[in-house]
């Protein structure tokens, strides 16, 4: 018989190993999933391209990655270099993304894989404050745009289909904020709403 005692023998760093392990387990089992959601957002943000748009505030865009708002990034490194199929820059982009938008938004914290795309995704474009706030606004709790396990257990218990269609709704309030203040801003109003719908396709 185990007695439940048993990893008091561990020492200081077997016991924390462990302990990331469970964690990371668990996530496995019941978390939302980055990678297809990261595979989604990726080809909303065009794909692996280097472009520069007229009238797009971020400049230079790799990846959906702006170079106006993120300059030091390491991967215009090899962009600049003519590395735009290096398998490093991949990573670097997907490390991006990770750090910068999916784990600052929460969505590790979310049970529902579409619910996570979703606000995962809106963080991109918007930013991770915006995304965060309209979904707290949604689940019904403060909107401080930091996501936090209030945030997240308000989120989960919401049925998905319900915050998709709620958060849709907001999505398009914001985005017809930004036009209302800013007209050159219109060009882009088809590409968000069409990407919005997305989340509740």
């Amino acid at each position: 018989m185990i007695g439940p005692f048993l990893f008091l023998h561990f020492d200081g760093l077997a016991s924390s190993l462990f302990a990331r392990f469970v964690r990371a387990f668990f996530r496995v089992l019941f978390m939302a999933a980055f990678s297809p959601a990261f595979d989604q957002m990726i080809r909303n943000e065009g794909g692996y391209v280097l472009h520069t748009v007229a009238g797009d505030r971020g400049g230079m865009t790799f990846a959906g990655i702006a170079r106006n708002f993120w300059g030091g990034w390491p991967g215009w490194r090899l962009v600049d270099s003519g590395q735009i199929n290096s398998p490093e820059l991949r990573q670097l982009v997907e490390q991006f993304y990770t750090d910068n938008f999916w784990i600052p938004a929460g969505c590790d914290d979310l049970a529902a894989d579409d619910v996570a795309a979703d606000i995962f995704d809106f963080a991109v474009n918007a930013g991770v404050r915006v995304a965060v706030r309209l979904a707290q606004v949604v689940a019904g709790v403060s909107a401080d745009g930091v996501a936090g396990p209030v945030t997240a257990r308000a989120i989960n218990a919401m049925p998905a289909e319900l915050f998709a269609v709620k958060y849709a709704l907001a999505k398009v309030a914001r985005y017809a904020a930004i036009v209302n203040n800013d007209r050159a801003q219109g060009k882009f109003l088809l590409g968000w709403i069409n990407r919005t719908l997305q989340g509740v396709a």
